[in-house]
């Protein structure tokens, strides 16, 4: 046979045959592409790695509403082991409760899904790392962060407190009451005067100072002490505004152990004499409780996320300084009212933002008016009644948030139940 004609033959039939190979190939590694695409969409998604700092109102909504999501590793920062309701609190300084009804322990935050609580404080945040620096030396990286430090007091404002602190707790955080408390047992049992101060806002739970002078003048009547309570208030009238009329009116119900005084400019504090130096003079006291200016917990400032208060944008309590930071609580610095309620909202908001944005979906745009977390407070004029606060935040995309008040015009055994029946019902929703 001729080779030379089968050439072609031979030729072309190589050529298909290295076709019908490139074919394959190719077919091969699309279907290679394909399958490694379908498993990329039957992956599990990585879980964002979420700091939150604070185990009170505002850090345990929050962790419950990531922990429902379940698309997060969620670490708590806390240096507490037990959770302290202050909410609710005036009952237990002025001696009408137990410490035990507002202490509620962890172990259930502990048991959801996803959640690691550390106990330590945190020492730093360096945000270009996205690290938070805990005292105890370690770190903690985070896709977000969660902040909810509380609040710290401005003992500069007061000459002379520094050196007096120990004498004259302020009791306005966690665990910080057996001290107050302490001091108003003293007072019931030896009598003389014991001064209320209440500062100018924003602080935590306004309406606190005149609760607890209206609680302690019940006790006075009461047990019999020879004493009288003095309200010193840096303010005009009661605050905020709306509940002024109701708590005066609560308080001229005690005019005969209790005097308030508004307008008050306190200067100085001489905690070894005892004396408070006003913009009227020297007054004398036995005993007392100064409510001292606040502010947000230094680590807002040193981590330059604001100045007194946090820097929030609204409705989502994203930081300003830092997309990846969020402020919910009394640090934050909106016009919301700084109370539990509120802060348990925000939380829960925060929480909700973060999943969204892990699960890569758009942000809503909003054309209407938004209504931001619901505020319900409670001021007790004795120990079973009280005066129900109610707020509603709402504004428009671009403006600022309006307040509209709800308040009782007097106190009530109705309000006094109900506030009770809505802290036993927040703290089984924050704690289990």
């Amino acid at each position: 046979m001729n080779r030379n004609l089968h050439a072609p033959l031979l030729s072309g039939m190589h050529a298909g045959f290295a076709g019908r190979r490139r074919v394959l190939r190719l077919g091969a590694a699309a279907g290679t592409a394909m399958w490694l695409a379908g498993c990329a969409a039957m992956a599990p998604r990585a879980r964002a790695q979420v700091v939150v700092v604070g185990a009170g109102w505002g850090g345990l909504g929050a962790v419950r509403q990531l922990a429902r999501a379940e698309l997060a590793d969620i670490t708590l920062i806390e240096p507490n082991d037990r959770f302290m309701s202050c909410p609710m609190s005036g009952h237990y300084v002025a001696g009408h409760g137990m410490m035990d009804e507002l202490v509620h322990g962890y172990q259930r935050v502990d048991a959801l899904p996803g959640v690691r609580r550390v106990r330590d404080r945190v020492r730093a945040i360096e945000r270009e790392r996205r690290e938070v620096v805990l005292a105890g030396g370690s770190r903690l990286r985070y896709d977000y962060l969660v902040l909810s430090p509380g609040v710290e007091y401005m003992e500069e404002t007061l000459p002379g407190y520094a050196a007096a602190r120990e004498q004259l707790p302020v009791g306005f955080r966690a665990f910080e009451h057996p001290a107050v408390r302490a001091q108003v047992d003293r007072f019931l049992e030896q009598g003389g005067t014991f001064v209320i101060s209440t500062p100018k806002p924003p602080y935590r739970c306004p309406p606190a100072p005149y609760e607890r002078a209206m609680l302690i003048a019940e006790q006075v009547r009461k047990r019999g002490t020879r004493g009288r309570v003095l309200v010193l208030d840096a303010n005009p009238a009661p605050t905020p505004a709306p509940t002024a009329q109701p708590i005066l009116g609560a308080l001229r119900g005690y005019a005969d152990v209790l005097e308030y005084r508004p307008n008050v400019d306190l200067r100085a504090v001489d905690g070894a004499r005892r004396v408070l130096v006003t913009g009227d003079g020297e007054l004398r006291f036995d005993h007392a409780n100064l409510v001292l200016p606040m502010r947000a917990h230094a680590l807002i400032r040193q981590s330059g996320l604001g100045e007194r208060w946090a820097d929030v944008q609204l409705p989502n309590f994203q930081a300003k300084a830092d997309e990846r930071i969020f402020v919910i609580g009394d640090a934050q610095g909106s016009p919301q009212p700084k109370s539990g309620q509120v802060a348990f909202g925000q939380g829960r908001q925060v929480g909700e933002e973060i999943a969204r944005r892990v699960r890569g979906e758009a942000a809503p745009t909003a054309s209407s008016e938004i209504e931001l977390p619901l505020g319900i407070c409670w001021a007790a004029a004795s120990h079973n009644t009280a005066i129900n606060v109610n707020v509603v935040t709402t504004m428009l995309p671009g403006e600022a948030p309006k307040l509209r008040f709800s308040v009782d015009p007097q106190p009530s055994e109705r309000s006094g139940s109900a506030s009770w029946s809505w802290a036993r019902g927040m703290w089984r929703t924050m704690l289990g």
